[in-house]
């Protein structure tokens, strides 16, 4: 998407960052991904070799491009998680695939960047216990489907009741906001939910998906937030997250407003909130 490009381009502009403040992801090694996903799947991304139903669910014509670039993206959220650990915070101006599940690709998600993460890190024994915040307008459902059954990984989604996946999977904990939700009920959601989440699972790491597809003028959204809403949302977790000294890797994740000026806007926010706070 045109995002992609023009964000660190405004950013630079601005001054928010300086060409030093980027880094340039690697691709992964196969086994880092079979941690998370499932040799089959793998297999048949690669040799292109999907059936039409399962290409039709990613929703991206299959290429090598396409696939070779999520495992750069995956790979970009690992090293992102690394620089979070020793700076404090990281982030992926891509990433945010919380669609992709252990043995299928859906809503242009190939592979789950936060989720093999999440799981390097444990592997490496990094960290012990981790808290996935998905701020995104779509609930997390690969997400939730992968770690289901990891203690380690407590999965936490605020998405819209009415918008896809019309069907949920079950995070350990979903909060479904109604249409038009605005930026008052959205953020005494969120502060009433985090600082207990935190408490009860004391996690040593967050991944921060934070979409601004829950932005008004978002295409494939139904919420009824602002810009300034958006950013505050982004305010209290990153505050929050520097606050109680835990790491956080953010993943932009979904932006659709018809105006691309406005997706810019927004996820820029996200980064000068990071800048803001974290020096």
């Amino acid at each position: 998407m045109e995002k992609y490009d023009l964000l660190p381009r405004q950013l630079m502009h601005e001054g928010t960052c300086t060409p030093e403040d980027f880094f340039t992801p690697t691709a992964l090694d196969r086994a880092t991904i079979e941690r998370i996903h499932h040799s089959e799947y793998i297999d048949k991304l690669l040799a292109l070799d999907l059936d039409k139903k399962e290409a039709r669910k990613i929703g991206f014509p299959l290429s090598k491009q396409l696939i070779d670039r999520e495992i750069i993206i995956a790979g970009g959220t690992i090293q992102g998680a690394l620089k979070a650990l020793e700076h404090g915070i990281a982030m992926n101006i891509a990433g945010g695939t919380h669609h992709a599940f252990k043995a299928h690709g859906e809503a242009f998600c190939l592979f789950n960047d936060q989720a093999i993460a999440a799981q390097y890190l444990l592997d490496q024994e990094l960290v012990d216990t981790i808290l996935i915040v998905d701020l995104d307008v779509h609930q997390g459902n690969g997400t939730a489907e992968i770690f289901e059954s990891n203690s380690k990984v407590f999965t936490f989604s605020m998405h819209g009741e009415k918008n896809y996946p019309f069907h949920k999977e079950k995070s350990d904990l979903d909060i479904a906001l109604e249409d038009g939700c605005s930026d008052e009920v959205f953020l005494n959601i969120l502060e009433e939910t985090l600082p207990k989440l935190i408490a009860q699972n004391q996690p040593d790491f967050i991944f921060y998906l934070c979409g601004v597809d829950v932005l008004e003028t978002d295409k494939l959204g139904r919420l009824g937030m602002s810009i300034a809403g958006c950013k505050q949302r982004d305010t209290y977790v990153l505050e929050l997250c520097k606050k109680q000294g835990i790491p956080v890797q953010c993943s932009m994740g979904g932006g659709y407003s018809k105006d691309i000026k406005i997706i810019l806007e927004a996820h820029a926010n996200t980064f000068r909130t990071a800048k803001n706070i974290f020096g």
